[in-house]
Formats: structure tokens, C-alpha cells, sequence
């Protein structure tokens, strides 16, 4: 540890490296286990709250503690601030970043009742998820400091207290990876708030883009759906009537059938492929509840590994309009970036070969490590490989809800491109 500071300094909780300094100087909010330099906890082992100082001792602000994580610090203030402050800071902040959605939730033209309410560090919150399906919300914690009952009471009462959302129960669900990175206690059975706390509500119907959509808090992958794709869903479903409409149509990695729904009110006849089952099964239910909508277009549901399936179809001739790529992050780690390529790359490559000219592809990523010039390398080899033409028509990020802060490059995490294939 650092001497005792000298006059106008600051006792230091945790002392961090200059280069970790500099980062946060800069607008950067995370501290990595390597830059931290010492650690002075006090009399308790684990505290939620630690003021940051650099090596010299100057303070820097206040940052939640996760003593198991590599992600050793994330500040949440640049003063020095106790309990009490936290949780009125935090309280406040989550009725702003709820205060930025309502315009969403409450526009006819999105015709949505289903949207991200928080974003962790880029809602200035950092570790906190909250997720807004219908009349159910759900939360995630996913930082250590966050771990407490306080905490978890603060988020009820602000759910609760606004007369927009009006949950009929808040759920609280865990990320089991990150429960175990963070050492995160075991999660309660209960819900955080119940308006019938003896029958629970667990399962709800949701509207995206004017389509309804299934949801069970006890199933499906992160919060059991993937919001930050609907803006892309409706993209996808107007880029498909203005090159390719009643054209065929596949969804590569389709989920809970989010694109493939899109895709039906424009297109005559839709496949949908993924690995899992239990998902496949949810996306029937969830053309069944959209017929009205859809009307006897043909959507198909193919259950087996993409790559196995795409090199099959390729080969066997079959042939296309509109092709999404949605698959799951191929790269969790910087290592795994060149693997991800090469995999985003036979993913695209086997597209090509079966889009019929004038055709569209929307490609993503769901990869922070795979940059955008990461992904559109691996597309343009494949076009190469293919002898194809493909024009960019538009770059896409998450939707709105999930926000990209400028100088916190980890909230960027979703790429999508939108692409004419001649």
C-alpha cells in the first residue's frame, strides 16, 4: 500500500496502476485485477464500495468491488461516496435511464410493450440489467457490489413506482458464466416483486414491431430473448420487401423465429434453422400466435448444427432471396477472435453461394472482440472466394435501448450489416 497520504489527499481503498488511471481518466469506468496495485478492505473481506485512488495517492472516485473478477473496479462516481449515496445515486439514475425509454415503449409506430430498461455502464449503472417483456420485468446482477439486498429493494421500488411499466411481477434471473466469474450467491426461487405472490407469474406474451412473441422467465438464452435485435428485425424485414419481395427467404440461427416473423410479412416462404429444439419449439408457438398477421405464408422450422446445414444446402444447389446470419458470439475472449473469423467467414462464404442475384444478406456479430473491420474482412473474403459483388446498404448496431457509449467501447458489442449481393 501507498504511505499515509499527505495533506489534500485521499486515503486509498485501491491504489491502481497509472495506465489504469489514464483509462479512467479518459471516460473509461472498468479496472482490471492487473492494474489494481493494492487493496485496503478494512474490517470487512468483501466491501460492496472502494475508493480509488492512482500511485500517488489522488483520488479518483468510488468504485464497486468485485474481489474475483477480472473486472476488479467499476466506478460508479468520481467523488467519494459511501452507501447511502450509492444506492439515491443509483435510484436516480435508473429513473433516467426508464425516463429514456418510455418514448419507445409508448410509440404507436414501433408498436412495442417490450424493451431494455437498463444497460449496465452505459445507463451508469454498471453490472445492472433490466429487461422489460410485457407485464413482466426482469433483472440481472452481474457485479459483485451489487449483491445485496439494498440493492436489489432500491431497483424494486423504482420498477415498481412507475406508472408506465407497471410490472405484474419482477424476476430477478441470473448469468450462471458471470455468477461464477463474480462469485455471486446463489439466486433466490422467489420473484423480487409478485402482485399475486401466491401464483408468481412466470410466462407472458410480448409485442415486438407489432408482432407477439412468447416468453418464459424460467427458459430461453441471456434474459430469455434478444431485445437489442428489434430495431434489426423491422430492418431486415424492409430491406427484404424493397430487393426481394414474396422471395424465399432463410433465417440462419433464427432462435425464437425473431427474423424468420419479421421476414414472413414480406417474403412467400421462410426456413428457419437452429441447434436448439426448446427453441424451435417456441418459435411454432410463436407463428402460430402471428398468423393473423402473417397469414398461410410457409415458415419452416429445421432443427441442426448451421454450418453442417449451409454447407449441405450450398452444395445441394438450394437457393435464396434473403439470407440472415445471426449467429451466437463466436469470440468471448481476444484469443478467440481469429477462430471467430474463420468461422463468420465459412458462415457468409456458404450464403453467397446461395443468394440469387439481387439478393440480400444481413449478417451480424455478437462478438465485442470482432471489430467491424473484423467482420466485414471475413465477409468481403468470402465474396471474394465466391467471385460475388456485395454492396453495403447500411451498417446496424444494437437498438436504443441498448446505447453505445463513445469512450466505453465495451458497449458496443452488436454488428450488423445489411448487404445487396449481385
Amino acid at each position: 500500500m501507498a504511505p499515509p497520504a499527505a495533506s489534500g489527499r485521499t486515503p486509498v481503498g485501491a491504489q491502481i496502476s497509472r495506465r489504469a488511471a489514464d483509462r479512467l481518466r479518459n471516460g473509461q469506468v472498468w479496472v482490471y485485477a492487473s492494474d489494481v496495485e493494492a487493496v485496503e478492505t478494512g474490517d470487512e473481506k468483501s466491501p460492496a464500495l472502494l475508493p480509488v485512488a492512482d500511485s500517488r495517492g489522488l483520488l479518483l472516485g468510488t468504485a464497486l468491488y468485485s474481489p474475483s473478477s477480472q473486472i476488479a473496479l467499476r466506478m460508479v462516481s468520481r467523488e467519494a461516496i459511501g452507501e447511502a449515496e450509492w444506492l439515491g445515486l443509483m435510484e436516480e439514475r435508473l429513473k433516467a435511464s426508464i425516463e429514456r425509454r418510455l418514448p419507445q415503449l409508448k410509440s404507436q409506430e414501433m408498436d412495442s410493450d417490450s424493451c431494455r430498461l437498463c444497460f449496465s455502464e452505459a445507463d451508469e449503472i454498471p453490472g445492472l440489467i433490466v429487461d422489460k417483456y410485457g407485464d413482466l420485468v426482469v433483472v440481472q446482477l452481474l457485479a459483485k457490489g451489487l449483491d445485496s439486498l439494498a440493492v436489489r429493494e432500491t431497483v424494486v421500488r423504482v420498477l415498481r413506482g412507475d406508472e408506465t411499466l407497471r410490472p405484474t411481477a419482477i424476476w430477478e434471473r441470473p448469468d450462471p458464466r458471470i455468477r461464477e466469474l463474480e462469485g455471486l450467491a446463489a439466486p433466490s426461487l422467489e420473484p423480487l416483486f409478485a402482485s399475486d405472490p401466491k401464483q408468481p407469474k412466470t410466462a407472458t406474451e410480448f409485442r415486438l414491431n407489432g408482432l407477439k412473441f412468447q416468453y418464459d422467465v424460467n427458459a430461453g438464452q441471456k434474459t430469455g430473448a434478444f431485445l437489442d435485435q428489434h430495431a434489426n428485425y423491422k430492418a431486415a424485414q424492409d430491406y427484404a420487401w424493397l430487393l426481394a419481395p414474396g422471395g424465399r427467404a432463410l433465417d440462419v440461427c433464427t432462435y425464437q423465429g425473431g427474423f424468420a416473423l419479421h421476414l414472413a410479412r414480406v417474403c412467400e416462404t421462410v426456413t428457419g434453422i437452429d441447434a436448439s429444439r426448446a427453441s424451435l419449439e417456441v418459435a411454432e408457438r410463436n407463428l402460430a400466435a402471428n398468423r393473423d398477421t402473417i397469414g398461410d405464408k410457409q415458415v419452416d422450422w429445421v432443427e441442426g448444427d448451421a454450418f453442417d446445414i449451409l454447407r449441405d444446402w450450398s452444395e445441394a444447389g438450394e437457393t435464396f432471396d434473403t439470407i440472415v446470419l445471426d449467429p451466437p458470439a463466436f469470440a468471448k475472449t481476444k484469443r478467440a477472435v481469429e477462430g471467430a473469423l474463420r468461422g463468420y467467414k465459412e458462415l457468409n462464404l456458404r450464403a453467397l453461394k446461395m443468394l440469387r442475384p439481387g439478393g440480400l444478406l444481413v449478417t451480424c456479430s455478437c462478438s465485442h472482440h470482432v471489430s467491424w473491420v473484423d467482420l466485414e474482412g471475413a465477409v468481403a473474403a468470402a465474396a471474394a472466394d465466391t467471385r460475388r459483388r456485395v454492396r453495403l446498404l447500411d451498417r446496424r448496431g444494437a437498438a436504443p435501448d441498448h446505447p453505445v457509449v463513445l469512450n466505453l467501447p465495451e458497449t458496443e458489442y452488436l454488428k450488423c450489416l445489411v448487404l445487396e449481393v449481385d
